[in-house]
């Protein structure tokens, strides 16, 4: 590892440990040359698909494309990063663990609104308006009456460990 203050080659590792997560290493080095300690993290890289847009076109994946999505959907809502962070890591594991080379951005899109719905209906139905191309207010109705719709369980898990809703509503 190179020296971030004066480039030399020559560091060792004086500590390592384990992230409060347990998804990273951290290690405490110190530059050979100039005495210097930085601290640097390992994680494992992890190789998500391909994503085939509608037009055919291929891209890497991008996390943080898929958070940009998220947040602009959810902004000023109640919904804390912690839960939107975790979301986000269900969307990646249901990716690798399909093992595909390669997804459609069709597919992304699902996990993200199946993702939205259970964290706040307000931004499901927002991020649904754009990844739809609603064109009238009847769209929003259909999709705002299908949330309505859902069994009494099914809404209870959605709003599970999220905020209080207010009654009637």
């Amino acid at each position: 590892m190179r020296c971030p203050f004066c480039g030399a080659q020559d560091t060792r590792v004086i500590d390592s440990r384990l992230s409060q997560e347990g998804d990273q290493v951290r290690r405490r080095r110190e530059c050979g040359e100039c005495r210097e300690r930085f601290t640097t993290y390992e994680a494992p890289e992890l190789n998500l698909p391909r994503v085939v847009k509608s037009n055919g076109n291929r891209e890497p994946f991008r996390e943080e494309k898929l958070r940009a999505g998220m947040l602009r959907a959810l902004e000023k809502r109640p919904v804390g990063s912690d839960r939107i962070e975790a979301a986000i890591d269900r969307i990646k594991k249901r990716l690798m663990s399909k093992g595909d080379r390669e997804v459609p951005s069709r597919l992304i899109g699902e996990n993200v609104m199946q993702e939205l719905s259970s964290l706040d209906h307000v931004a499901y139905v927002r991020f649904a308006s754009v990844y739809r191309s609603f064109q009238d207010v009847n769209e929003f109705r259909e999709v705002i009456e299908d949330l309505e719709r859902r069994p009494d369980t099914e809404q209870a898990e959605a709003h599970e460990g999220s905020f209080e809703t207010k009654t009637g509503q």
